[in-house]
């Protein structure tokens, strides 16, 4: 996998993109294949958001080294969207502010061994998810 290899979400094609690349990356880093399918999902979800509710952007893998040198793979989206107006509500298990059958941001995060949401109204959104080798 190429180092912080990137991928440009302004189409449904790119959340499909975003699954091949991250599953691809998950796999070279060594992750069971439960982890991979549980990192795949969560991308797939951050992907659609980022594309359908902050009108596209990017996203970013990379290996990662965490807390007491865990290796993983970490995963960022990035968009220059509305931003979330209520973050809380948003992480809240089983909301969705659409008529998707998505995880939402909450299954996102429940997929993921961490999970970090910065969110700017007006400004945009950045999510970040990784998952580390057991």
């Amino acid at each position: 996998m190429p180092p912080g290899e990137e991928v440009a979400i302004t189409s449904n094609d790119d959340v499909v993109r975003v699954r091949h690349v991250v599953r691809a990356a998950a796999a070279a880093a060594g992750l069971s294949l439960v982890d991979q399918t549980k990192l795949v999902t969560a991308a797939s979800e951050l992907a659609r958001n980022t594309f359908a509710h902050g009108g596209g952007g990017t996203m970013r893998v990379e290996r990662a080294t965490g807390e007491l040198g865990r290796q993983g793979v970490r995963v960022v989206f990035t968009d220059d969207g509305p931003g979330i107006a209520d973050v809380e509500q948003a992480l809240t298990e089983g909301w969705s502010s659409g008529a998707g059958l998505g995880l939402g941001l909450s299954g996102a995060r429940r997929l993921s061994d961490e999970f970090s949401l910065r969110s700017e109204t007006g400004k945009g959104t950045t999510v970040t998810v990784a998952k580390w080798l057991r």
